[in-house]
C-alpha cells in the first residue's frame, strides 16, 4: 500500500469516528426554551415532533460502539499501514485454522487412508466424510447430489466416460480428465449430420427414420468408428461415451446431437491432487464409488 492510500484511510477512519462523536454531542440536548412539551414545528399526517432530547440508552450505545471502534482499531488492522498491537492478520488467522483442522482430522485421514475403497465405500462415517468433501468441492460441476448436470457427468449411474473402478475414479480426481470431440461440421453435408442423428438415436433405442439412419451409418463407419466403436459402445481408455444405453452428457434430442456432430464438444475436469491431498482424494472416491455400488 502506498502511503497516499495509507493516509487517505487513516483520515478518513479518524474523521468518521470524530464525525460521529461530535454529533453525539450537539444532539445530546435540542436548541429551544424549557417548557415542556414543546415540539419542533414539525409535523406529519397528524403527528407532531417534540423538542426533547435523546434517549440516554440510545445515546449510551452510540458511545459505547465508538469506544468499542477505537479499541478495535488499536488491537487490529484498519488503520492504513498499522497491523494493530495484537500483530493479527488473515493469513496467520487461516494457517492457524488449517493446522488446527490437520491435527483434528489427521488421525481419521490416516486410519482410512490404508482401507481399500472398496471396503471404504461401506463405512458410513467415511463416506460421510468423503461426502462433505465432495460437497464443498465438487458440487459446482456434478451438483450436491452428485447427479450432474449438463455437460457434468451423472455419478450416481453406472455409466463412466474413463471407468468406473476405484482406481479409475481415483485417477479422475488426482489428475483430471479432458474430454474433446471434434467438430465435423466441415466435412460432413447436412444430410449425413441429419443420418448420423438418426443412426445416434437407433443405438439408443430411439424409433427413427431407416432410410436416414442407414446414410449416418455410412458416415458413423467412415468417420465415428474410431472414437466409438464399430458398436457405438464407446473406449473408455479415450473418453468416448458409449451411444447404446441412451445416457447423454449433453441431452438426448435429436437438435443436441445434431449440435455435438457439427460442432463437436470439450469437457475438462480439473486435477485435484494439490487442493486435497491423498488422504482427501481417497474418501471422495469412496464415497463416489459407494453412490454407483450401493
Amino acid at each position: 500500500m502506498s502511503e497516499f492510500w495509507n493516509w487517505w484511510i487513516i483520515i478518513i477512519t479518524v474523521v468518521n469516528i470524530l464525525g460521529c462523536w461530535i454529533l453525539l454531542i450537539a444532539t445530546r440536548k435540542m436548541k429551544g426554551s424549557d417548557a415542556e412539551n414543546e415540539t419542533t414545528g414539525h409535523i406529519y399526517d397528524g403527528i407532531e415532533e417534540y423538542n426533547n432530547p435523546l434517549p440516554k440508552w440510545w445515546l449510551n450505545m452510540f458511545n459505547i460502539c465508538l469506544v468499542f471502534s477505537v479499541i478495535y482499531l488499536i488491537l487490529y488492522p484498519g488503520m492504513g499501514k498499522f497491523a494493530g498491537v495484537l500483530g493479527w492478520t488473515q493469513q496467520g488467522q487461516h494457517a492457524e485454522e488449517v493446522e488446527h483442522a490437520k491435527k483434528t482430522y489427521a488421525p481419521l485421514f490416516e486410519k482410512y487412508a490404508a482401507t481399500p475403497i472398496t471396503e471404504l465405500s461401506k463405512i458410513k462415517q467415511a463416506t460421510e466424510m468423503g461426502k462433505r468433501i465432495f460437497v464443498n468441492t465438487c458440487f459446482g460441476c456434478h451438483g450436491s447430489d452428485a447427479r450432474g448436470n449438463p455437460g457434468y457427468p451423472d455419478l450416481t449411474d453406472k455409466d463412466w466416460l474413463y471407468g468406473g473402478t476405484p482406481s479409475n475414479i481415483e485417477q479422475s480426481i488426482i489428475n483430471g480428465r479432458n474430454g474433446v470431440m471434434p467438430g465435423f461440421a466441415a466435412t460432413l453435408s447436412a444430410e449425413q449430420v441429419d443420418g448420423l442423428v438418426q443412426y445416434v438415436g437407433k443405438l439408443s433405442g430411439h424409433q427413427v427414420n431407416e432410410s436416414k439412419a442407414a446414410i449416418g451409418k455410412i458416415a458413423f463407419d467412415q468417420q465415428c468408428f474410431v472414437c466409438h466403436g464399430n458398436d457405438g459402445k464407446g473406449n473408455q481408455a479415450m473418453g468416448a461415451p458409449n451411444l447404446t444405453d441412451n445416457i447423454w452428457l449433453y441431452g438426448g434430442s435429436s437438435t443436441t446431437i445434431a449440435e455435438t456432430i457439427r460442432k463437436g464438444r470439450n469437457g475438462a475436469m480439473p486435477a485435484h491432487s494439490e487442493l486435497l491431498g491423498k488422504e482427501k482424494i481417497h474418501l471422495v472416491t469412496a464415497y463416489v464409488y459407494s453412490l454407483s455400488n450401493k
